[in-house]
């Protein structure tokens, strides 16, 4: 018989809800326990979600057994709450990006190994149909070997200095919010940069608004990407071969479409990735089968690879002086 997989949330915003309906769909998990800094919050969200538990402070999450815990905090806080965790014996999954910087990360991670307890940073793009379809796609030379990447996130935010993408002190800007995935799909299909240009214009807080950046790599290939959170932009990838190009259709990170065109531009093959989720549920099930084989760590989205991950983001803040 499949192991029922007994989850926690620790917070109670706009991500936890989407997180909790996409958990709610999936088989062999419980949905435990939700915690958050107000009782009356978190009593709601309970309710809203059908989570048996609800409390209002994040230690009492763990009065209650669990196995592992979404950390669906702002990015100031998952190295705080992940340690809690881990601490505590729990596995985690925390919201990408995994922490502020590197340093937070190999906290995280000493302690997760120290421990022994299950950590994974929610990439979920990683893991959904549509990203394994491009991946596959390249690997079978169906548009030869990668030239240029252009990938673009973009909506138009209305401005608030107290709301969590202007205010410095809670991480916001658009780069780490959603620069995350263009700068995730780089790395993920063209490996490490040798070169990083990085350019940002900042709102009257201090945060982000706007960052292009651009990665160089040995192999002469290229990817240019670009954030931002004041104007709506198309949120496609297209991924240029010496022989074809792959288009992620928008939302990107998100995609339910993909298109194989030939050199000269004809399409080739449209493939649909319909779902009735958000998309959160195949990461869901990656740690419910990490956890059922009793890893520590993802084969398919490793602690390593989150490493290089945020030592990409540091360098590429670093470039478009981008500092909290």
């Amino acid at each position: 018989m499949i192991k029922t997989i007994k989850w926690g949330i620790l917070g109670a915003g706009k991500i936890a809800a989407k997180f909790a309906s996409d958990l709610n769909k999936t088989t062999g998990i419980e949905l435990v326990a939700v915690a958050s800094t107000s009782l009356e919050r978190a009593q709601q969200f309970a309710l809203n979600h059908h989570v048996r538990h609800a409390f209002g402070s994040y230690e009492a999450l763990f009065t209650v057994d669990i196995d592992v815990v979404y950390v669906a905090t702002p990015h100031t806080y998952h190295k705080e709450h992940s340690l809690l965790c881990l601490n505590k014996g729990v596995g985690v999954l925390c919201e990408k990006p995994f922490a502020m910087d590197e340093i937070e990360v190999n906290e995280m991670v000493a302690l997760a190994r120290k421990n022994q307890v299950f950590l994974m940073e929610a990439m979920w793009t990683r893991f959904l149909p549509s990203t394994l379809k491009v991946q596959s796609w390249i690997a079978e030379g169906k548009i030869g070997n990668i030239k240029t990447i252009h990938a673009d996130f973009g909506f138009k935010a209305a401005f608030d200095e107290k709301s969590r993408l202007f205010n410095p002190s809670l991480g916001g800007g658009a780069f780490l919010d959603i620069g995350i995935y263009p700068a995730f799909l780089s790395l993920l299909l063209l490996g490490y940069p040798s070169k990083i240009l990085a350019a940002s214009i900042f709102s009257k807080t201090g945060t982000d608004e706007t960052t292009s950046f651009i990665y160089q790599y040995d192999n002469q290939s290229t990817a240019v990407l670009n954030c931002t959170v004041v104007a709506h932009t198309d949120c496609d990838a297209r991924i240029y071969g010496e022989n074809g190009s792959i288009k992620m259709h928008g939302r990107f990170h998100e995609a339910t479409r993909l298109t194989l065109y030939t050199l000269e531009g004809v399409e080739v093959e449209t493939l649909e990735f319909p779902r009735d989720t958000f998309g959160y549920n195949y990461e869901i099930e990656e740690v419910n089968d990490c956890l059922r084989n009793g890893l520590l760590e993802s084969s398919n989205w490793s602690l390593a690879d989150s490493n290089k991950l945020i030592h990409l983001l540091d360098k590429t803040r670093e470039a478009a002086k981008i500092v909290y």
